[in-house]
């Protein structure tokens, strides 16, 4: 027994040594590790210390210290707020359907460039379906008010122009449009940047498996279903639990700009947008701190749930 404890602590200073051994060969790369973490903890974990806000009838003038402490008084006027049904229920359907139609374009995106033959040309493609991600929504919704325009709008003098329509629509004042609208815009935004990473998982399996597929007669079809597919199901796996994760975020900044006229606010007030008008404009700061809470609670929750599922798989996080 005397042994066996003494083999366990040499063992333990063993890797503790190696540790510090390999860290040291990796100083150079540390070096660069180590200002990215500092930028997560001051930004990402020392602010951490607000949700106290959420338990508190916060005072900006008296600080958490000398706040009252009133438990889950704003988590309970929240769930019986007569907007809390209409919020969740705008935040679910709207990340469902970014879930269901933004998921898997990019993939599919990836997929199709894949299969394009001419270098050049899959490259200009490329290169003009991931700019968009890098405008601002400002622009980006701008663009959208343009195009959706009763005067002069792209959109109504084309559907005008086939005989679809009489007079112009005003997309953005009806709200059984703008769903639609937020989707459709949100996908044309980010859908090249997000293929990057599908193309990239898909440039990494062996080209000799398609050479051999090809041997045996297998079609295009074939060799995507049964070779690309299964090669980026790992990546493909990873992004999806994130997007589980992250489905209680269904937007901010798109639905604040796209979401002005006030008749749209029945389909388009989701929880951040709800945490922005009611806690942060009305100053009701403990109020935004709980419901922000809550939602990151359930995104959490959501996030643990998606990864034990993958897991069973064969795929997960941790």
């Amino acid at each position: 027994m005397k042994k066996d404890s003494m083999a366990a602590v040499m063992s333990h200073k063993d890797r503790k040594k190696s540790f510090w051994v390999r860290y040291i060969a990796q100083i150079d790369l540390q070096l660069m590790v180590i200002p990215a973490l500092v930028l997560i903890f001051i930004f990402s974990y020392l602010p951490m210390y607000g949700v106290l806000m959420s338990f508190q009838d916060y005072d900006i003038f008296g600080g958490f210290f000398h706040s009252p402490w009133v438990g889950f008084k704003h988590f309970k006027m929240f769930f019986d707020s007569p907007d809390f049904w209409n919020v969740m229920r705008n935040t679910i359907v709207i990340s469902f359907l970014r879930l269901l139609i933004g998921f898997p374009a990019p993939i599919i995106l990836a997929i199709i460039l894949n299969e394009v033959a001419h270098i050049r040309f899959k490259k200009v493609i490329q290169t003009i379906s991931y700019l968009p991600h890098f405008l601002s929504w400002v622009i980006v919704s701008g663009l959208a008010m343009s195009i959706l325009a009763t005067e002069n709008g792209s959109l109504n003098i084309l559907l005008e122009k086939f005989n679809l329509i009489n007079e112009p629509i005003n997309f953005l004042s009806i709200p059984n449009y703008f769903w639609g609208i937020l989707i459709s815009t949100g996908v044309w935004k980010e859908i090249g940047f997000s293929a990057i990473i599908y193309i990239a998982a898909i440039a990494g399996i062996n080209p000799e498996v398609y050479e051999a597929a090809s041997i045996d007669g297998a079609t295009r079809l074939k060799k995507i279903m049964y070779i690309t597919i299964p090669g980026i199901t790992g990546v493909i796996i990873i992004f999806m639990i994130l997007a589980v994760g992250d489905i209680l975020s269904a937007g901010f900044e798109d639905i604040l700009l796209l979401a002005k006229n006030p008749v749209l606010q029945d389909v388009s007030d989701v929880i951040d947008t709800y945490v922005y008008r009611v806690g942060i404009k009305n100053s009701r700061f403990s109020y935004a701190a709980a419901v922000g809470l809550f939602k990151s609670i359930i995104s959490i929750a959501l996030l643990t749930i998606a990864n034990a599922v993958a897991r069973k798989i064969g795929r997960s996080l941790w």
